[in-house]
């Protein structure tokens, strides 16, 4: 009678070429019942004995019919379509359409989805950090893609396998086992104070004062400040409403959206100047709905056009390049720096969160801790700090004090005295 195999053992033998080779059961088709086996192969019979056991943990459970039908691109337009786009704002749905579509299923949308790998991912992330700009810039800059954007690639695969995982097409996402690159701090950089007037002027030669001096009194995104209507202004209690924004659907159109987050969605006060400097320019163009409307088309303005402005009045005023973006920066700076709480801060300027705020501005609520602590100190001792040096440490010396023992009061009579008006 033969030996009986152990349970996972499956059907193994020896091979006329030396090498070792088992069967194993991969499960059951749903559709058909009928078993599906699959073979392993390894140079020694131990090897073989571990590879079907190891198959059979991976793939309990899962559909084995529906596994073999996905690749990962039908998987991800799929998920796509059934979880992703219904449950999500258009422009974040957008922005999954761009990451499938254009950053994804170009590299490894023919690999099977039960035979991705991590490695596959992380080779996806490496070309995407090096290759992946679609749209190239002209002789300049990095023809990758930006740590954030892949990052936002690894998290939105990560959820479209955890949904293959629940579905049983997957024993576990290959994205656990990736790196994802970690996010680049792009330093900040602001205006000098002595360049806060240098700007305006340069802003105000070229005509477009309005539009950049409501941004740096704001610290509106640029898709904000662009899509702002004249009947987002309420000149009485001077507050603009922030209510949409300006986004790039994949396709490459403009579009209106409602704004990033719940947060962003907001009133945000300005100074009367500013209300001043708006109405004026409304009075240029009082039947156009848009508040900064372009002089060629009479529509919104485009936020590159709007950059590439910023980008010449910096060179008009002879200033260090900065941001668009880096304008937000300067209001946010200037606030802190005259007495703005952080908590009204992160509400003017549509973060999360405070910690949002607090995280992004570090380096300028450490300055003001500093000035602060100087200035209490200053206060309590009246005069300057003095540096320490050795000769001021006193040094011990033996006294000739003694405590007195005074006479103890009896227990009820508490502390009695004369005061000054007997």
């Amino acid at each position: 009678m033969a030996k009986k195999r152990a349970n996972g053992e499956g059907n193994i033998r020896k091979r006329k070429d030396g090498r070792w080779e088992g069967r194993y059961s991969a499960g059951y088709d749903p559709e058909t019942g009928k078993r599906s086996n699959k073979n392993v192969r390894g140079k020694t019979q131990a090897e073989v004995k571990e590879k079907p056991a190891q198959a059979q943990q991976e793939t309990v459970g899962l559909d084995v019919a529906r596994s073999e039908d996905y690749t990962v691109a039908t998987w991800l337009r799929s998920w796509y379509e059934l979880y992703a786009k219904p449950n999500v704002r258009p422009a974040t749905a957008d922005r999954y359409h761009l990451i499938i579509e254009t950053y994804t299923i170009p590299r490894i949308g023919k690999i099977k989805l039960k035979k991705l790998t991590f490695r596959d991912l992380q080779k996806l992330y490496k070309d995407l950090m090096e290759h992946g700009r679609v749209q190239k810039r002209s002789g300049k800059g990095n023809p990758g893609l930006s740590s954030t954007t892949v990052r936002s690639v690894h998290l939105t695969l990560h959820c479209a396998f955890e949904r293959a995982v629940k579905e049983r097409l997957i024993p576990r996402t290959p994205t656990n086992d990736c790196i994802a690159p970690k996010v680049q701090k792009v330093e900040m950089k602001t205006l000098l104070p002595e360049h806060l007037k240098s700007y305006p002027d340069a802003a105000n030669t070229r005509d477009v004062l309005p539009v950049f001096y409501l941004e740096l009194v704001s610290g509106l995104r640029k898709g904000e400040l662009v899509a702002l209507l004249w009947g987002d202004l309420d000149a009485e209690h001077k507050t603009i409403s922030v209510s949409k924004q300006y986004v790039r659907n994949p396709s490459g159109a403009g579009i209106l959206s409602r704004p990033k987050t719940e947060t962003s969605v907001r009133q945000v006060s300005i100074p009367q100047d500013a209300v001043n400097l708006l109405i004026q320019e409304h009075s240029k163009h009082p039947d156009n709905q848009y508040m900064f409307p372009s002089p060629v088309t009479g529509e919104m303005y485009h936020p590159d056009s709007v950059v590439k402005l910023h980008e010449k009045i910096l060179k008009d005023a002879g200033l260090e390049h900065i941001r668009f973006h880096d304008l937000r920066h300067v209001f946010a700076t200037n606030a802190l720096e005259h007495g703005m709480d952080v908590k009204t801060l992160s509400t003017i300027i549509g973060h999360v969160s405070s910690a949002t705020t607090l995280n992004v501005y570090a380096h300028v609520t450490d300055d003001m801790q500093k000035q602060a602590a100087a200035k209490i100190d200053q206060g309590i001792g009246k005069t300057e700090a003095t540096e320490f040096t050795p000769e001021m440490e006193p040094t011990a010396t033996m006294t000739n004090f003694r405590p007195t023992k005074e006479r103890k009061r009896r227990w009820g009579t508490g502390s009695l005295g004369r005061n000054q008006n007997g």
